[in-house]
């Protein structure tokens, strides 16, 4: 199954989405971090009542969470999820004709 085009298709679009996605999500949180132990003064800055940047970045991390959790859903729905099925199904029940025959 590996060397299945097929799969090998798969897996290239799940690798488009995750690594790029990986990569922007680390560099975000990466930049929470970094201002939080060098950007004290601007992290510091009441927005409203009391709410800082630094609470509005945090809260953003479980937002941008959530959000690629959503984006990767209809992402996989509509670009994944169709043949690896077809292919799960293939490899456990075996090739099947064209007729729908054994």
């Amino acid at each position: 199954m590996h060397s299945d085009p097929r799969f090998v298709e798969l897996k290239k679009r799940l690798y488009a989405f995750v690594f790029p996605m990986s990569i922007a999500f680390m560099a975000w949180y990466l930049l929470y971090v970094l201002m939080s132990a060098f950007g004290r003064d601007l992290m510091g800055v009441v927005l409203f009542g009391s709410v800082n940047v630094a609470l509005l970045f945090g809260i953003l991390q479980f937002v941008s969470t959530f959000g690629i959790a959503v984006v990767y859903t209809n992402y996989a729905r509509r670009k994944l999820d169709s043949q690896a099925v077809e292919l799960r199904d293939e490899l456990h029940h075996g090739a099947t004709d064209k007729e729908g025959g054994r």
